[in-house]
């Protein structure tokens, strides 16, 4: 009944929203991710705890949406898949990424624990969206171009959307246990 109510009082929805944003930043926090140097290590192959973090956050994710879903409580809707947007957000991502050392959630988990840099990089963060705002218009009609529809792992497999679930958890289970088998 309450998430019903939730679900209907955009306000409630931003309170919660910034809520539950504030409580997983701190979870960022506690867990190491916002350290500049873990995030390194990880993408140097040397300290996985960012990906079994992140595939841990996909697994619950996952599960509770779907529940919410079928207990009527919120609609998904995907978004199409678009090519050339997610190449070219890939490479904005990957650029900052590069630059600062942290994604965009890290950063601001960083920045609320006190880190300089990620402080002038969330900076640097409101700055690049707002001059991607401005070059929108110029490159929208480009960008549309590639917009695919609707493309879905249970479209693609034929397989209903429980089995895809099940098949991803399994996955995502099977590759934390190695990972914490193997010292990873």
């Amino acid at each position: 009944m309450i998430l019903k109510i939730l679900y209907k009082n955009k306000h409630l929805q931003l309170s919660f929203g910034l809520l539950f944003g504030i409580i997983f930043g701190v979870l960022l926090d506690i867990g190491g991710v916002t350290d500049y140097n873990i995030l390194i290590n990880q993408l140097l192959l040397k300290d996985f705890r960012v990906a079994k973090i992140i595939l841990s956050a996909i697994f619950v994710g996952m599960i509770c949406i779907e529940i919410l879903r079928q207990m009527g409580v919120i609609n998904t809707h995907p978004k199409p898949l678009n090519f050339r947007a997610n190449i070219i957000g890939g490479l904005i991502f990957g650029v900052g990424f590069a630059l600062l050392g942290y994604c965009p959630g890290t950063t601001l988990g960083a920045a609320g624990g006190g880190s300089i840099h990620a402080i002038f990089g969330f900076f640097g963060m409101l700055i690049g969206t707002w001059i991607f705002a401005l070059i929108y218009p110029y490159i929208k009609r480009f960008i549309e171009k590639g917009n695919l529809g609707v493309v879905t792992l249970e479209k693609v497999a034929h397989l209903s959307k429980i089995i895809v679930i099940l098949i991803i958890a399994l996955l995502i289970l099977t590759a934390l246990y190695y990972m914490e088998n193997t010292g990873l």
